[in-house]
């Protein structure tokens, strides 16, 4: 499967947690989601196309993510206007934000219907081009695409592999972990349908490792050939939450 690698930093993010509405929180990790809108952005998709390509991308590719910098949060005060009565008075509210984002993204091409869109924005990122700009969950929070590498990805099923990024908390079983050796947990949408809504059943639990730090984990897995380099990933499509 064909696959390519890439960088994202920003200096702030912010990726909404649907059930958090008065006082939103952020998810830790990219989610499949914002990854999917930041496509369509960096191509200049209208939203109008973009209401059908959301479900195809979701089942069309497959994503991975790893931290390059430590998880820092902190909570900034906005006030906002409602979509429903925007004259309405405006009232205040705390988000939580992700501070000096750095992650790295692997995508990789499930479907070879979405083949033309997977390869410009793999264009897009090697050239440093942009429609639209990209940004991290609002858009107040620019974001900076790098490119990495391209490869070829390879499903190699169950087996022991080590990663720095995430697995799938119902789906793979980690080794042994030291006691100073800390991970994350969230619950990332890998589903949007065409009102633009993250179906429910879609979330997944992810566990990552803290940033510069690997799990060794037993389960399905992908290894990622580039460059004569070898990695070892878990990637996720649009999987059913249980």
């Amino acid at each position: 499967m064909k696959g390519f690698q890439f960088k994202i930093d920003g200096n702030w993010a912010h990726f909404k947690k649907p059930e958090t509405n008065n006082n939103p929180l952020s998810h830790d990790l990219i989610p499949k989601t914002a990854l999917i809108g930041m496509i369509g952005a960096v191509l200049g998709i209208e939203r109008e196309k973009m209401k059908s390509l959301f479900p195809q991308l979701s089942e069309d590719l497959l994503y991975g993510v790893e931290l390059l910098k430590p998880v820092k949060k902190t909570s900034c005060g906005f006030t906002s206007h409602t979509a429903i009565n925007p004259t309405a008075i405006k009232s205040p509210k705390a988000f939580e934000m992700l501070r000096d984002v750095s992650y790295k993204v692997c995508v990789g091409l499930y479907s070879e219907r979405s083949q033309s869109i997977f390869d410009d924005f793999q264009n897009a990122i090697l050239e440093g081009y942009a429609i639209y700009d990209p940004y991290l969950g609002i858009a107040n929070c620019p974001a900076e695409l790098t490119f990495i590498s391209q490869g070829e990805f390879t499903m190699m099923g169950n087996g022991d592999f080590e990663t720095e990024g995430f697995v799938i908390a119902n789906k793979h079983k980690l080794k042994i972990i030291d006691d100073d050796f800390r991970i994350g947990f969230d619950k990332l949408p890998t589903y949007q349908n065409n009102d633009f809504w993250n179906l429910p059943e879609k979330y997944v639990n992810v566990i990552y490792p803290e940033f510069s730090h690997v799990l060794n984990v037993e389960g399905d897995y992908w290894e990622f050939i580039h460059d004569k380099e070898i990695e070892q990933w878990v990637l996720i499509r649009s999987e059913e939450h249980t």
